[in-house]
């Protein structure tokens, strides 16, 4: 089919590295069992540890060529997250669960799940919720929403 694209590298990549798993399963089982005298065979075995390291690299050298093969559609991944205001029901969870609702998750589950919200559907998620006045939660957007993940990557 002309229209499609294969994914070649990342073919490539499941191929050699599940070679490279299949011999170091095999070192494994052959390699930890003794026959308390000399074995010639485990000299053999251990000779293909290259090879099994060779599969290895080049299955992750087809995963980093396929990577850089990839373009993100940045416009189409910003109106798809800004569709979905039901991602920010985690922050209005966290918010409750400061004022001390013990039911902050049952609450939202209810209201959310299954669920598409959209700008006007939060506004009156946090109207029922009573945190219309809740300026952190008003100031929020789908876009703007991390939660602590950049604090987090910064202690990587």
């Amino acid at each position: 089919m002309p229209q499609k694209i294969n994914p070649i590298n990342f073919e490539n990549a499941e191929g050699n590295l599940q070679l490279a798993n299949s011999m170091f399963q095999y070192f494994e089982r052959k390699l930890i069992r003794s026959r308390l005298q000399r074995d010639l065979s485990d000299s053999t075995v251990r000779r293909n540890f290259g090879e099994a390291l060779g599969y290895s690299v080049l299955g992750w050298r087809n995963i980093q060529s396929g990577l850089n093969r990839l373009s993100v559609n940045s416009k189409h991944l910003k109106e798809e997250l800004n569709n979905h205001w039901e991602i920010l029901t985690e922050a209005i969870q966290t918010v409750l669960r400061l004022k001390n609702d013990t039911q902050a998750y049952e609450k939202l589950k209810k209201l959310s799940r299954g669920k598409k919200i959209d700008k006007e559907g939060y506004s009156g998620l946090l109207k029922s919720l009573g945190l219309e006045d809740d300026e952190r939660l008003k100031k929020l957007t789908p876009e703007k929403y991390t939660g602590y993940a950049e604090e987090l990557c910064q202690k990587i």
